[in-house]
C-alpha cells in the first residue's frame, strides 16, 4: 500500500517508524514530515490542514490511506473532504469525521456527552459573553482551586487552574471579553479542579469495536519535580505502575464501553484514536478514574512511548479499522517498559531560537531518537520548534528505561538544548 500520514510532530516520526516495519507498505509519505521522517519515507511539503493540496497528491501518487496524526484537520473536517469527494470516497482515513471530532474541538460538546452517557468527569458548566455575570456569580459558589478551560482549540495553552477568585473572575473575563485564546475562548468551561495523578489511556477502534492500546503518563511541566510552565510535554512512560489489571478494569467498564457505546447511541460515526486523559483519584472506595479530556488523536510524547510497546503490525490494525473488522486483528503488546524524554530548544515554552546545528543522534546506545521540531537544511539536522527530538528506551524494567533514555538524551547537543533529567522518577515511588 501506498500510505500517507499528515503531521511534522514526534507522533509521526513514530507512526512512521513502526509502519515501515510492515510488509503491507509499498510507500510511505509524511506531510510535512521532518528530519528523521525522511528515514521512513517521503517527506512532502504539504500542510495537513491544506485539503485540496493533499487530494491533488493522493490521486497523483495513488496513495490506498490516510493516517491523520494532529488534531486541527480533524477539527477542520478532512475525513468529511474524504467521504464527499467522489475520487476519494473510497481511500481510508484514519481519524474521526468532523462530528466526531468536536470531542476535542469543543471542551463543552465532550462535558456534555460524558454527562449523557454516565461518564465519571467533574462537575462543570459553560459560559459565553451572553451569560458572563452568571459565570461570575457561579465562581463565587465554587471551591478553590478553579479549572477555566477554552471551549475550542488553544493549541494546548486553553486551561487554566486558578487559586483565587479573583484571579478567576480576571481570567473569564479576559479570555470571553478580550478573546485571551482567539475564538477558542468564547465560551469558556468552568470545571471542579480534580486531585489525583494523570494518566493517558489511548483505544483504537473501527466505531464497532476497539482495542485498549498501552496506557502512558506523560509530564508536563517544563521544570523538574513537575514544576514550572506547562509545556507540549516533557516525557512519558508506559506502562504506568498504578493503572494495574483492576484499575484499568474500572477505566474500560466505567469510560472506555460507555463512550464507544455513547457515540453509536449518538450516531456519531468513529474511525481512529481516542485519546482519554484521566485523573486516578483516591477514594473511600479505591482508585477511581475521572475523565478530564478527550482528544480525537494520539498524544505526543505518549505515542512516542506506546508505538514501541505494540508488536502488531500498525498498518494490519488500520486496515481493521477501515474495513470495520478490528475485532479480527491481534493487538500484541510488549511486556517492556519504555520511557521518553524529550529534548528541547533553550527558552521553551516562551520564546526560542530556531536554526541550531544538532550534533550526536548517531551516538544513542540504547534508544531511538523520534525527531520533532526538526529540519534538513542542506543536509545537517537543525532545530525547527520547541520540542526538538524525543528519545525513548525499551527496556525490561522502568529503571532501566529511564537511565538509558537519560543517558542518550545527554549524548544529543545543540544549543541551548535543555530535558528533565527526572522522567519517570516519581513511578518508581509509586505503586
Amino acid at each position: 500500500m501506498n500510505i500517507l500520514i499528515l503531521g511534522s510532530g514526534g507522533r509521526e516520526s513514530a507512526f512512521a517508524s513502526k509502519m515501515a516495519q510492515s510488509s503491507l507498505l509499498s510507500q510511505l509519505y509524511i506531510a510535512p514530515g521532518n528530519a528523521g521522517t525522511s528515514a521512513y519515507g517521503k517527506n512532502v511539503d504539504l500542510k495537513p490542514t491544506n485539503f485540496e493540496g493533499i487530494a491533488e497528491f493522493v490521486l497523483k501518487n495513488q496513495v490506498q490511506m490516510v493516517v491523520v496524526g494532529p488534531e486541527e484537520p480533524l477539527v477542520k473536517g478532512i475525513h468529511d473532504f474524504f467521504l464527499n469527494h467522489k475520487n476519494l470516497k473510497h481511500i481510508p482515513v484514519i481519524g474521526p469525521q468532523m462530528q466526531g471530532a468536536q470531542l476535542e474541538g469543543s471542551k463543552d460538546f465532550s462535558k456534555q456527552f460524558m454527562i449523557r452517557h454516565g461518564i465519571p468527569t467533574a462537575a462543570f458548566r459553560s459560559f459565553n459573553k451572553e451569560n458572563l455575570e452568571e459565570g461570575l456569580s457561579y465562581l463565587e459558589t465554587q471551591k478553590l482551586p478553579i479549572v477555566l478551560k477554552a471551549d475550542g482549540l488553544a493549541a494546548g495553552k486553553g486551561v487554566l487552574i486558578c487559586e483565587s477568585l479573583d484571579d478567576a473572575k480576571k481570567e473569564l473575563k479576559a479570555m470571553i471579553y478580550d478573546a485571551k485564546f482567539g475564538e477558542a475562548s468564547s465560551t469558556v468551561v468552568i470545571e471542579e479542579f480534580l486531585t489525583g495523578i494523570e494518566l493517558s489511556v489511548f483505544v483504537l477502534t473501527d466505531g464497532i469495536s476497539y482495542k485498549i492500546l498501552p496506557e502512558a503518563k506523560d509530564y508536563k511541566r517544563i521544570g523538574e519535580g513537575d514544576t514550572g510552565l506547562n509545556t507540549g510535554g516533557m516525557g512519558s512512560i508506559s506502562p504506568v505502575s498504578f493503572a494495574n489489571a483492576e484499575f484499568m478494569k474500572k477505566v474500560e467498564d466505567r469510560v472506555i464501553i460507555p463512550t464507544i457505546e455513547g457515540l453509536k447511541k449518538d450516531h456519531i460515526p468513529y474511525k481512529g484514536f481516542i485519546f482519554i486523559g484521566l485523573m486516578a483519584t483516591d477514594t473511600p472506595q479505591g482508585r477511581e478514574p475521572y475523565v478530564i479530556e478527550y482528544n480525537v488523536r494520539m498524544g505526543d510524547p505518549e505515542t512516542e512511548s506506546v508505538i514501541p510497546r505494540i508488536e502488531s503490525d500498525l498498518i494490519d490494525l488500520f486496515l481493521g479499522v477501515a474495513n470495520e473488522n478490528l475485532a479480527e486483528k491481534e493487538l500484541k503488546i510488549s511486556s517492556k517498559t519504555a520511557a521518553t524524554v524529550m529534548i528541547v530548544a533553550g527558552g521553551y515554552p516562551g520564546e526560542y531560537a530556531k536554526g541550531k546545528t544538532i550534533t550526536g543522534i548517531e551516538n544513542l546506545r540504547h534508544s531511538i531518537a523520534f525527531h520533532a521540531g526538526t529540519e534538513l537544511d542542506n543536509g545537517v539536522i537543525k532545530t525547527n520548534g520547541g520540542r526538538v527530538i524525543a528519545i525513548t528506551s525499551l527496556q525490561d524494567n522502568l529503571f532501566d528505561a529511564v537511565q538509558n533514555a537519560t543517558a542518550d538524551a545527554g549524548r544529543i547537543y545543540f544549543d541551548g538544548r535543555y530535558f528533565r533529567p527526572d522522567i519517570g522518577v516519581d513511578l518508581m515511588e509509586i505503586s
